[in-house]
């Protein structure tokens, strides 16, 4: 058998079983994956070795993971954040650094140099635990969700420096090599500046071009290669791959694409993040536990602790309630993916020796096993403090207003889109015709490319937090699809549905879709009824005769549905139904007959 199918066949067999378990625990995913790490690690099992390629091709789940926090992250909403990232992130980032490179440096007998690269290097915290931690709980847009995103925004923008700074906390160095880093960072900022300039003039045409071919696999390959394309622009650089995928998303935050591209994103950053969670897993040096449990256990806690109480203290000076600055602690008390490079590149400087840097390495991961019952602790102690406590205003998600998504942007879409807004209730249409899109943009509509049937394009739209779903779409199997995924993924959604036809509308009932409108009877009696009114016949027969059609004709669709496949039968009953309808007329010809009407036939 090929050992390259065997690997995967341990990543998925360990995957599937620890998370299982772990969430049957009511853990988290994250620690199931990095269980299952250390259970297949050189540690334990011995089943996969190379633990640092499998690390580096994993590092692309942080990349997708940043890509998509980035399209919801749009221009405006990081500009209003600014001072936030700037302050409690620079803040974080500078009363951490000093404390951690002070402790470590006095327990490892560091040199001022090594010292504080260790201490910049653990003050980084992880993006990818932190953020799914907080998605897989809902508190992304709480106020301490807020928080963590932006320090952790700064502390991806500070590794950039960090890196660059290295040759010159090294000994020895030329003055080449400390030019070499200042040219190191100019060209990162200058490569960050050209990306935004072609980001929003090149971009946002070429995938224009990309829709309208209507090939999704053509879209799902440019949103990879967007992401990949960006990161390896990143690294060639110098800069990190996970910035480079976040300054993308920011760039096409305003797109009409954003959740299209989302949706095709988010099935691999959901495997990529499960494989770098088990490569963290297999990544832990059990060897230490053995031969320096004190140094590497002691460390570990003194860092998260550390770590929860300057971050408890600058969530209280940045105006958060207790609730949320232990929860900030919690969330953000481990070290960083990013720590693994810093000291990983401080070896190969001769700044750290190798055996404190696997030392402080070894730290950082099992800081990251250890964070998701710092969160489970957080939430017992917030539980036992506050009991009484109601959900407060800022914990309601961002986009709870659009409890509506409009799946078809047609003139069956976009009228009920029209009356929406005419209310102020708030939707997300969905249209997968990228022209139909283009159009209605310019007239400032919040329309978005993309396919409604897919659950990942709904997930994206947050399906999840909407309350009513309008199925506007015009083809009728592409209807049925996307209410069998509803009612599979989303069973809160209540279905309102546009039916084509008296067939479609058989097949709306048989799947329990019962509010359905079809598309052309109620505007045909309506113009049937103005028919009679130019022949001359009174408003209130006309509205009479209207309103007697619609009741039977709909009383009859119901009661007939059940025998939409039986075509020899059902084309009897509607004989026989016009033949009563007929026969309803007749009856209400000689009732009213006697009462003049408002005008006569002409």
């Amino acid at each position: 058998m090929d050992t390259s199918l065997t690997r995967i066949a341990i990543y998925l067999g360990a995957a599937v079983i620890a998370v299982t378990i772990a969430q049957r625990l009511k853990l988290g995913s994250v620690l199931g994956y990095l269980v299952a790490g250390v259970v297949i690690g050189p540690w334990v099992l011995g089943l996969i070795g190379q633990v640092d390629q499998v690390l580096h091709f994993a590092e692309f789940g942080v990349v997708f993971l940043l890509f998509i926090i980035g399209l919801e992250m749009q221009p405006k909403r990081l500009w209003a954040l600014r001072r936030t990232i700037l302050g409690l992130g620079g803040l974080q980032m500078a009363l951490t650094s000093l404390v951690l490179a002070v402790v470590v440096g006095w327990t490892l007998s560091l040199s001022p140099a090594a010292s504080f690269v260790a201490g910049m290097s653990l003050a980084l915290s992880s993006t990818a635990f932190a953020i799914q931690m907080l998605a897989e709980r809902g508190e992304l847009a709480s106020r301490h969700g807020r928080a963590a995103f932006s320090i952790l925004l700064f502390q991806d923008l500070a590794v950039i420096p960090i890196l660059a700074l290295l040759p010159l906390l090294s000994a020895g160095q030329s003055k080449f090599t400390i030019l070499g880093g200042l040219e190191k960072t100019a060209t990162a900022t200058l490569v960050i500046a050209a990306l935004v300039m072609g980001g929003h003039y090149v971009l946002k045409p070429v995938l224009r071009v990309i829709a309208a071919t209507r090939m999704q696999e053509i879209f799902i390959a440019m949103t990879l290669l967007i992401v990949v394309g960006t990161s390896a622009i990143m690294e060639a650089t110098g800069v990190s791959l996970a910035l480079g995928a976040f300054v993308a998303g920011v760039l096409l935050a305003d797109s009409e694409y954003r959740h299209e591209l989302e949706a095709n994103v988010d099935p691999f950053k959901d495997l990529l993040l499960g494989l770098f969670f088990i490569a963290v897993g297999m990544s832990i040096n059990l060897g230490l536990f053995i031969s320096r449990p004190v140094a590497l256990l002691g460390l570990t806690f003194a860092l998260m602790i550390l770590k929860t109480i300057i971050l408890v203290f600058l969530g209280r000076r940045q105006g958060l309630d207790w609730r949320a600055t232990r929860n900030l602690g919690a969330y953000l008390s481990q070290g960083g993916e990013f720590a693994f490079v810093i000291l990983s590149t401080a070896v190969a400087d001769r700044l750290l020796p190798r055996p404190e840097a696997d030392l402080l390495i070894a730290t950082v991961t099992l800081s990251m096993v250890l964070t998701p019952f710092s969160v489970k602790a957080s939430a017992w102690i917030n539980e036992r403090l506050n009991p009484i406590e109601t959900k407060q205003a800022y914990e309601t998600p961002v986009e709870s207003e659009h409890a509506v998504i409009i799946a078809g942007f047609g003139r069956f879409g976009s009228t009920i889109a029209r009356l929406l807004r005419a209310k102020r209730i708030g939707f997300t249409a969905l249209e997968i015709n990228p022209e139909q899109v283009n159009f209605v943009r310019r007239f400032g509509a919040e329309v978005y490319y993309g396919d409604a049937s897919r659950v990942e394009m709904l997930r994206a739209a947050h399906a999840d937090r909407a309350r009513v779903l309008v199925l506007a779409v015009a083809d009728a199997d592409v209807s049925l699809n996307t209410i069998h995924m509803v009612q599979t993924h989303f069973p809160h959604l209540k279905i309102v549905a546009r039916a084509r036809d008296r067939r479609h509308s058989y097949q709306l009932l048989e799947r329990g879709v019962t509010i359905f409108h079809r598309e052309t009877f109620l505007s045909s009696v309506a113009l049937a009824g103005d028919v009679m009114r130019a022949l001359g016949f009174g408003n209130e027969e006309v509205e009479r005769t209207a309103r007697t059609f619609r009741q039977y004709d709909e009383g009859r669709l119901r009661e007939y549905y059940r025998l939409a496949d039986d075509a020899e039968r059902l084309a009897r009953l509607d004989r026989e139904a016009i033949e009563e309808l007929e026969d309803q007329f007749e009856r209400d010809e000689t009732i009213y007959s006697t009462i003049p009407s408002e005008a006569g036939k002409g």
